[in-house]
């Protein structure tokens, strides 16, 4: 998201209120139409609950996709995909729907399933933010619900601030100072024999170096930069000790107290500052056999900075500004 000085707080604009859902992460908004002509107040006090609440969430709107990239326009620069599933919508290239997710164990030989066992294959490394890998990762994302289970498919978000906050005043200065490989399709453990997917995963290396401590853009926080689906390695340490390290810090950051579970409807939306936050998309769903239509917008990011000042590298595929 763009910096805007203008904030203002939503429990001072009649109509509108702010309800935090959770102790660290997570306020719902209500009294708003995203549908329709958002004045600067009201879209200044939605930027002020995203920073301040990592995620938000609105009930019952009627959002279509040109409402949606309209509403996402008032926070920043919507991202224009070069490839998107076949399930996106012609005409909307800054809409991305992830129904197409079914259909990517398909291309790649494996049932949406295995796909997501293969993803997940331990605890922790479902966990990621989008486009994690890239040099700017995207500020926000925007994600609205079409149609959903009748129960299971809920998502799951961390305060990585408050992950970092959490931690012990000595580790936090040994962690300010290092850097971490990011690298597209980490968090995947590969198929026995021939892998479509590991071969596809190699043609397009993605991955930067990224501090493994950021500072928010526009809140100043520190922000404990992991998870568990692009981290490879930290920079000038043994594999073994970078692994016990960053396994300590994924544990740290989606500890359930900086954790918020929303449960979707059809309508609702999420908006989420992905500069300081991880989640976890729904693994509980894929066997019922229920339709799980979403879409989303994401808001052109910058290149994070580390406590130093000095910003992430590219290492292989990735430009800033270019997608």
């Amino acid at each position: 998201m763009t910096t805007n000085t203008g904030t203002a707080e939503a429990e001072h604009i009649p109509g509108i209120e702010v309800r935090p859902v959770a102790g660290h992460i997570g306020a719902e908004i209500t009294g708003v139409d995203l549908a329709g002509e958002l004045d600067d107040a009201v879209v200044a006090a939605i930027r002020s609950a995203v920073l301040r609440w990592k995620v938000v969430f609105f009930r019952e709107q009627r959002l279509d996709h040109a409402g949606h990239v309209a509403f996402a326009r008032r926070f920043g620069e919507p991202v224009v995909l070069r490839k998107r599933g076949s399930a996106s919508p012609p005409g909307f290239p800054e809409v991305e729907t992830t129904a197409d997710r079914l259909e990517l164990g398909g291309r790649f030989g494996m049932e949406h399933e295995e796909w997501l066992q293969r993803r997940r294959h331990t605890l922790l490394r479902g966990w990621h933010c989008d486009h994690g890998a890239r040099i700017d990762p995207p500020a926000a994302t925007i994600l609205r619900a079409e149609t959903v289970p009748p129960y299971g498919g809920d998502t799951t978000w961390s305060n990585l601030a408050a992950a970092y906050a959490g931690l012990s005043a000595p580790v936090r200065e040994f962690v300010d100072g290092l850097r971490v490989e990011h690298r597209l399709g980490v968090g995947y453990q590969s198929r026995p024999g021939d892998d479509s997917y590991v071969r596809h995963l190699l043609e397009h290396q993605v991955a930067s170096l990224h501090p493994l401590v950021r500072v928010h853009p526009e809140t100043g926080e520190r922000i404990l930069y992991v998870n568990g689906y692009y981290v490879e390695q930290i920079a000038d340490i043994s594999r073994a000790e970078s692994t016990a390290i960053l396994d300590m810090l994924l544990e740290q950051a989606v500890r359930p107290e900086y954790t918020v579970r929303f449960r979707w409807e059809p309508g609702s939306v999420a908006f989420w500052d992905n500069r300081a936050t991880i989640h976890l998309a729904p693994g509980d769903n894929a066997h019922l056999g229920f339709p799980r239509t979403m879409h989303r917008v994401m808001l052109a990011g910058d290149v994070p900075a580390g406590v130093d000042g000095k910003p992430s590298e590219p290492i292989v595929g990735t430009e800033a500004g270019r997608w």
